[in-house]
């Protein structure tokens, strides 16, 4: 893929070749931090009608592997810049996080550093910022937090639904207790992205018609609305009666041109038949520090799971007291599997699942040296091997978890990795898992550790 610009942030205006006779052209009308924006993002084609390009976050640990603190460091950054715009309060340690991020983010450790007048309710938007979300709450000293969801369940209804509308799958749930929204306190939303706003405004009008308030934040690493989307959030404000902030990273527009043709898949890698498997359940040796959350889920063709959920995930809520429990569960956990790694300081690839990104991103932080981050997503992207592509190797298998939604892993380059420890919030069959590990036998990767924290009970 060809890029032209001669500086990232200096110079504005930006081309992306993306594949085929795909283009995408940006402007950058805000860069506060002067952040470069290879560091930020590589550019990938969308199997999707509506919306053809994808910015393929290099931070996220979704699409590509990271070192996991990064995944941490973003969420930081993001709540020191919303301090500095909702409360005009400029943190004293921006200028930390920012020279952790540009030099030595393996030094980068998560702790509250911002008090607030009131505590905020904050939400992450599923699946792909559940991590985010999370991590920019655990930045603020006093807090509510919990996540969207794609899962449905059975015999709860969510007190929040909203949709996605350029997304692949489109439903979003909120299965939170009533008093976490029936309340005034400003309500902060967690995005990756936003490209055009639809997706916020669509949450923030269905809290209001029910939980009506004041004040919301949108939050994002990106922001691409053109001033057409802008002014869709002045004329909301003035509709509900409301004040919307907006907080950003990286800011500006985007033009569209050209189109996509099918592009063959890079899967022709020769399978690695001696991969050993191991699964270990962490329910035999650590109880989660919060109560499990015993509602059952049903997928799209009516198969009901009743294995429970983890509270310590957010899906149903945390607040921030939860903070130093939770934490030191994490660091037991990730102490006992440190001793599970085949060698201290070889590359190893911790890969989370749909919206269970958080914790398996917190635990790989504390996992020692030549650890990195990612996660299985729904995200249906094209594949190259164009260099400088945002999808240069994709497996392509059922979620274990619900067979009727296709997942796909990207970027795990062949024989990169010695071993690979696979994350599930809950436990799965091993015949659902047989799809999912025979695709994994395309890494090369030889050593594959399954963790369970959940099972039936």
């Amino acid at each position: 893929m060809n890029n032209t610009h001669t500086s990232t942030y200096l110079n504005k205006k930006h081309t992306y070749n993306v594949i085929d006779s795909l283009t995408v052209k940006v402007t950058v009308t805000e860069n506060p931090y002067r952040l470069e924006m290879n560091d930020l993002f590589l550019m990938a084609a969308r199997v999707n009608k509506k919306r053809s390009f994808l910015f393929v976050s290099k931070l996220l640990g979704k699409h590509i592997p990271i070192v996991p603190q990064t995944g941490l460091l973003i969420g930081a950054l993001l709540a020191a810049r919303y301090a500095e715009i909702v409360h005009d309060s400029k943190s004293n340690v921006t200028h930390e996080l920012i020279s952790y991020f540009q030099k030595d983010v393996k030094a980068f450790k998560m702790s509250p550093f911002i008090e607030l007048p009131s505590a905020p309710v904050i939400i992450g938007f599923a699946e792909t910022a559940t991590a985010l979300g999370y991590a920019f709450f655990e930045c603020i000293n006093d807090a509510v937090f919990f996540h969207t969801t794609r899962e449905k369940l059975v015999d709860y209804s969510p007190i929040v639904t909203f949709e996605e509308e350029h997304s692949h799958a489109t439903s979003h749930r909120c299965y939170v207790n009533e008093k976490m929204l029936n309340n005034d306190r400003e309500v902060i939303l967690v995005d990756d992205e936003i490209t055009t706003g639809k997706t916020a405004l669509n949450i923030i009008r269905s809290i209001q018609k029910n939980y009506p308030r004041r004040k919301y934040t949108v939050i994002s690493i990106l922001d691409w609305r053109s001033e057409s989307d802008i002014e869709a959030f002045q004329k909301a404000e003035c509709e509900l009666g409301i004040t919307i902030h907006t907080v950003s990273l990286l800011k500006g527009t985007v033009e569209t041109n050209g189109a996509v043709k099918q592009t063959p898949l890079l899967n022709k890698n020769t399978l690695h038949e001696t991969q050993s498997i191991e699964t270990i359940y962490m329910d035999d040796y650590f109880q989660p520090p919060l109560k499990v959350v015993n509602n059952y889920s049903i997928n799209q063709v009516g198969v009901i799971n009743e294995t429970p959920y983890l509270s310590e995930t957010g899906r149903f809520a945390l607040t921030s007291d939860s903070f130093e429990d939770i934490d030191a569960w994490i660091k037991k956990i990730a102490a006992f599997l440190k001793k599970y790694r085949s060698h201290p300081k070889s590359k190893t690839l911790c890969l989370g699942t749909n919206e269970f990104m958080y914790i398996p991103m917190r635990v790989s932080a504390e996992m020692g040296e030549g650890i990195f981050y990612h996660s299985t997503t729904r995200s249906p992207i094209h594949a190259s091997s164009q260099t400088g592509y945002g999808a240069n190797f994709r497996l392509e298998f059922p979620n274990p978890e619900d067979q009727s939604v296709t997942n796909y892993v990207y970027n795990i380059e062949p024989e990169k990795y010695g071993e690979l420890f696979l994350f599930f919030e809950r436990e799965v069959e091993e015949t659902k898992l047989t799809p999912l590990l025979q695709e994994l036998k395309k890494t090369r990767i030889p050593h594959i550790k399954i963790v369970f924290f959940n099972r039936k009970n």
